[in-house]
């Protein structure tokens, strides 16, 4: 196997596993969410018991291999591009990614257990919040960190910038707010599923003015 076919492979899987991670955290804040609100308590019981775990199963093991092979495909991007293809898209991108993959495992699976009585002990309606919080965050950072993942393969004229500067610094300045924000502070905007969407949206629009402008 050459290494060329061993890169595209580990993209390929990269792609795979993303589609299963992100396609799970939307499920969880569009579609299940809503539908625990509404359930019967019989219903609502059952859901937790069994579709809410094999579900959280999926998630965040295709967490952990989005993050694995992203971890290897970031080396091969430093490795051959000679600078070319670094810049500050793709580092924020990267960053995004590896704070939502410490989300999942860190904070979202331990909290959950908690809610869905797979553990002993603990408050069940304070592990929920802490749970929702983080994964509304995820989803905060989804759309940016897509963008800038992108942005590594297909530069635009007009956003594709180049590495490091004052753009990147308050970038990496306003994530570290948005997740210190996911650990201690509240959901602010992010309260609907309207709401988390629109704010991922313009999240967006700021680190692309932001990259831009700085």
């Amino acid at each position: 196997m050459t290494v060329e076919f061993l890169n595209f492979l580990v993209r390929w899987g990269h792609l795979l596993f993303g589609i299963t991670w992100i396609g799970m955290l939307y499920y969880f804040n569009f579609v299940q969410g809503g539908y625990f609100k509404s359930a019967t308590p019989e219903a609502l019981s059952d859901a937790k018991a069994k579709l809410a775990p094999s579900a959280l199963w999926w998630f965040r093991w295709g967490a952990m291999f989005t993050f694995i092979t992203g971890l290897y495909l970031l080396h091969i991007l430093f490795k051959t591009s000679n600078g070319g293809l670094v810049n500050n898209y793709i580092i924020l991108g990267a960053v995004m990614g590896t704070i939502m993959f410490l989300n999942v495992w860190a904070v979202i699976w331990p909290a959950q257990k908690i809610a869905l009585g797979i553990v002993e002990g603990g408050d069940k309606a304070a592990a929920a919040g802490k749970a929702l919080l983080a994964s509304r965050t995820n989803v905060l950072f989804s759309a940016p960190m897509a963008l800038g993942m992108f942005s590594a393969h297909h530069p635009t004229q007009g956003y594709h910038t180049g590495f490091g500067g004052t753009g990147l610094i308050v970038m990496l300045v306003i994530i570290a707010l948005l997740e210190v924000n996911a650990l201690v502070g509240k959901q602010g905007p992010m309260t609907t599923v309207k709401g988390v969407i629109h704010s991922s949206l313009g999240l967006t629009a700021v680190m692309v003015a932001v990259l831009y402008n700085l």
